[in-house]
C-alpha cells in the first residue's frame, strides 16, 4: 500500500505540473471555480510561503536526507499500521514530487490559487496531509501508551 500511494502522489503531481507547464505561460491564470480558485502557473524557488528563495541545494540535500530517513524508518513500521504507512507515503510522495521539480526546473511548479493563500500544488498538499496524519498517529499512540501504562498526567 505504501508504494502504491507513494507512486500515485508522484505521478499525479508530476502529471498535472507537466500539463500546466506545457499549456500555460508563466504567470498565466485560468479560473477553475469562478471567484473561488484559479489555476495560476508560478515557479517557486523557495519553500512554503516562498521562504528561503534561491536556496535550491539546501532543499535538495534536506529532501534527500528526509526521504532516506523515512524509508529507513519504514522498515520498522508494521504492514498492519495502514494509517501511519499512508501518512508516510503521502509525505514522501509530496517531497519527491517537489524534489523532481527542483532538479528538473530549478524551482517548484505551483498552481492552486485561492487568492487569500499562497499558491501551492498537489505535492504541498500531500506533505501537509501526511504530516497531519503522522501527528495524529503519534498523538493516538502517546495517549494509548498513557492509558496502557496507567501514567497519571493530571496536574498536581
Amino acid at each position: 500500500m505504501f508504494w502504491i500511494c507513494f507512486a500515485l502522489v508522484v505521478l499525479c503531481d508530476q502529471g498535472i505540473k507537466y500539463v500546466i507547464g506545457a499549456n500555460m505561460q508563466l504567470g498565466q491564470s485560468l479560473p477553475l471555480i469562478k471567484g473561488l480558485v484559479d489555476i495560476t502557473y508560478v515557479l517557486n524557488k523557495g519553500a512554503a510561503f516562498s521562504i528561503l528563495q534561491g536556496q535550491r541545494w539546501i532543499f535538495i540535500i534536506t529532501t534527500l536526507a528526509v526521504l532516506v530517513a523515512i524509508l529507513w524508518f519504514m522498515r520498522s513500521v508494521s504492514k498492519n499500521d495502514k494509517l501511519l504507512r499512508a501518512a508516510l507515503a503521502l509525505f514522501c510522495g509530496g517531497a519527491l514530487g517537489n524534489f523532481i521539480d527542483r532538479l528538473r526546473v530549478g524551482a517548484v511548479t505551483d498552481f492552486i490559487d485561492f487568492h487569500f493563500f499562497p499558491i501551492f500544488n498537489i505535492a504541498d498538499s500531500c506533505i501537509v496531509i501526511g504530516a497531519a496524519l503522522l501527528g495524529w498517529c503519534l498523538l493516538i499512540r502517546s495517549k494509548a501508551q498513557v492509558v496502557k501504562e496507567g501514567i497519571d498526567v493530571r496536574a498536581d
